[in-house]
């Protein structure tokens, strides 16, 4: 049987009396790509601070690596890589600077992970952030957080500012990543073009309940002929 690296059960959330869903529960398997997918609202975001331990749910409860994430352990944080809405700090700093900041933190760091996604994107190491589009930036950020050779990346978002062209580019390079590295993704968007080449496993959230919940294989087998983008829209109607 495969591990199971994130748990979530019965998860139910409230902001006031608005509720965000009611029930939540999925597993994530170790090795695989899971995709979180709903329009804006439906409480992508809100799932990804529970499992962080910066959101207590108002029942239920979550799992990581078999550890309570409200009282996860720092060995087991440190096997986590979170990317929240693609935010880089440190503006001053060059592509090469943040580089050599961000090692000093984590003991596993690649930078050749960091420079390769670098290269392939574009980016100039010598370009000061500052200077850079939210789009650069964002590939900054995804750079950033691969290099952390964590056991799980969890992104939230991770193609927010990124142009189709480059965004296909990611999703290709993370899979691979993922793949041959062995690293289990959980990642969550509202955009859903070209997932299908990336996502094993896919929840599709709506307002305040699941949807769908299984492998991007079978749901495809369901409709056949249709992108996952259109069984998204099937689903959720239009945008």
């Amino acid at each position: 049987m495969a591990e199971i690296v994130i748990s979530c059960k019965q998860l139910t959330h409230y902001y006031g009396k608005r509720k965000i869903y009611e029930n939540l529960s999925f597993d994530v398997q170790k090795g695989s790509i899971t995709g979180l997918l709903g329009k804006n609202g439906t409480g992508k975001t809100t799932t990804i601070n529970i499992l962080m331990g910066y959101l207590k749910p108002l029942s239920g409860s979550a799992q990581i690596f078999g550890e309570d994430v409200q009282s996860i352990s720092p060995a087991t944080r440190e096997r986590i890589a979170l990317l929240l809405e693609g935010h880089v700090q440190f503006q001053y700093m060059t592509i090469e600077q943040i580089e050599r900041y961000y090692s000093e933190f984590y003991p596993k760091w690649n930078k050749e992970v960091y420079y390769d996604l670098m290269t392939k994107l574009k980016v100039a190491p010598k370009q000061k952030i500052a200077r850079m589009s939210n789009g650069q930036r964002s590939q900054v950020a995804l750079g950033l957080i691969l290099a952390q050779n964590a056991d799980l990346l969890v992104l939230d978002d991770f193609s927010l500012g990124l142009d189709p062209g480059y965004r296909r580019l990611f999703c290709e390079y993370l899979r691979d990543y993922a793949k041959s590295e062995g690293k289990t993704v959980f990642l969550t968007s509202h955009i859903i073009q070209d997932l299908e080449k990336i996502v094993d496993d896919c929840i599709i959230l709506d307002y305040g309940n699941i949807l769908v919940q299984k492998s991007v294989k079978d749901l495809m087998a369901e409709y056949p002929g249709l992108s996952l983008e259109d069984i998204f829209i099937e689903l959720t109607g239009k945008y």
